[in-house]
């Protein structure tokens, strides 16, 4: 089975230890995406329903990289430092997906980082 690594031009370079993306057997898997300005590389937004629109803005362009689009996300792990975060990161998730969302699930980010308030995995058809 052949695999593309996907980097988007829009975003920072992604780290050694992970791609923006990997397009394999018809499908897009993008690593989990947090809220970076792609000029500044600094966290944008302070609440959660500005720091999910960014990360979903992020997730386009690595989606657009690899000829694909959120119209096309078949799967999401939503990652929140805070389960009261839940409501407001749902209100900012059906702007982007307002019918036919994909799959989704959720879990609590590992780790702290200051201000980081989500990470959001995906999974879109090619």
């Amino acid at each position: 089975m052949s695999r593309t690594i996907v980097a988007s031009e829009h975003l920072p370079k992604a780290s050694p230890y992970f791609s923006h993306a990997v397009k394999s057997a018809g499908l897009v898997f993008v690593s989990g995406t947090a809220p970076y300005d792609p000029d500044t590389g600094k966290l944008v937004g302070a609440t959660i329903g500005e720091q999910t629109a960014q990360a979903l803005r992020n997730i386009n362009a690595i989606l657009a990289a690899a000829g694909s689009s959120l119209d096309k996300a078949v799967s999401a792990t939503v990652i929140l430092a805070e389960e009261d975060d839940f409501a407001g990161m749902n209100e900012e998730w059906l702007k982007w997906f307002p019918v036919d969302p994909p799959a989704r699930q959720g879990a609590k980010l590992p780790v702290r980082v200051p201000g980081l308030r989500i990470s959001i995995a995906m999974v879109a058809a090619a």
